[in-house]
């Protein structure tokens, strides 16, 4: 039993690997697995599935993230960009230029940590709800901020989904075949189910699962410059389903990525006479089962190919940045078909 916590949360997956593991469900992602994916490797031919990441533009989705600025570094007290040097000896012909970039890590296409999302939950049954993350690591003490606002999650942190390693097999399921653009649908389990059993595809435990719903195109389409109406478009995951997150338990996926925002619809409020969280599967998926989530990805290209070959499984490799105590990172798959 972990030190941290004496009751862990209903469907989680706390202490299954041990009381130190930061990893959750990537553990399922071993030798075999990779080798499914190598398996699914026909043609050679490779997607890559990342929007250009200073995409989405604006923050029309998101009012808390910018993009990237880029900014030459200092170097001989001049800006070190097209930088001449035969400023300092006249029989140098060398141009050089070196950049820094200031970049919100969930700005464009990333992944989620397990220290993206926690929750107060009462990890000793004393009823006193303490703020915890996966395996009950806890705010303040293995993720903290200190007073000049730097940041560090010395437990979950994004270099441990690094030195793992993301590289398996892939299924996608097209969502936007199905739903188009306008009206925006909530997916439910029965609908999921319909398309998967109608695509026949299949999801198996350790597989990292990828839901494409069009969002990728129109914000490719918008051209960095994307209108209001791209907050109400294309399909989004219903969280508050309770058949579908018992399917996410059950399937044993050990990641879920999309090509929205957050997998599952945001900005909507806990049902009434309750408390809990607004976004039920970052809640099961970050906090519980430590299935790490991936955001607006460029699956376009992928879907449509898998779909003309009759396909729905891939080679999927996706390391995040290993930086040290981050709690997102962007992020370049790439699957090869």
């Amino acid at each position: 039993m972990a030190k941290r916590w004496k009751i862990r949360p209903d469907n989680s997956t706390w202490g299954d690997w041990g009381e130190e593991d930061q990893l959750g469900r990537l553990n399922l992602i071993n030798g075999q697995k990779v080798l499914q994916g190598i398996a699914e490797v026909k043609e050679g031919l490779t997607f890559c599935l990342s929007l250009p990441l200073d995409y989405p533009g604006g923050q029309v989705i998101n009012k808390v993230r910018f993009p990237p600025v880029l900014k030459p570094v200092i170097r001989n007290d001049a800006p070190y960009f097209n930088y001449m040097w035969n400023q300092n000896d006249p029989n140098h012909t060398d141009i050089g230029s070196d950049d820094v970039v200031l970049l919100h890590t969930q700005y464009s296409t990333q992944w989620d940590s397990l220290a993206h999302r926690g929750a107060l939950f009462d990890v000793f049954g004393d009823g006193n709800p303490q703020p915890v993350y996966y395996n009950g690591f806890r705010a303040g003490e293995d993720v903290v901020i200190n007073a000049q606002h730097e940041t560090a999650a010395k437990a979950l942190g994004m270099e441990n989904m690094a030195v793992h390693g993301v590289q398996g097999r892939g299924v996608l399921v097209d969502l936007f075949s199905e739903y188009g653009e306008f009206p925006r649908k909530e997916v439910g389990y029965d609908d999921l189910m319909r398309i998967m059993e109608r695509d026949q595809v299949e999801v198996e435990k350790g597989d990292i699962l990828c839901f494409w719903t069009g969002l990728d195109q129109m914000i490719m389409r918008m051209k960095g410059n994307p209108d209001p109406s791209i907050k109400d478009a294309c399909a989004v995951m219903d969280g508050f389903d309770d058949k579908l997150l018992n399917w996410i338990v059950d399937s044993g996926v050990a990641a879920i990525a999309s090509d929205n925002l957050a997998i599952e619809a945001v900005g909507k409020q806990v049902p009434k006479g309750k408390k809990g969280t607004n976004l039920p599967i970052h809640e099961l998926c970050l906090f519980r089962l430590g299935v790490h989530l991936g955001e607006l990805w460029f699956l376009a290209d992928l879907a449509k190919w898998l779909k003309a070959h009759r396909r729905s499984r891939f080679l999927l490799t996706a390391p995040p940045l290993r930086l040290t105590g981050a709690v997102g990172s962007p992020v370049t798959p790439i699957a090869t078909v």
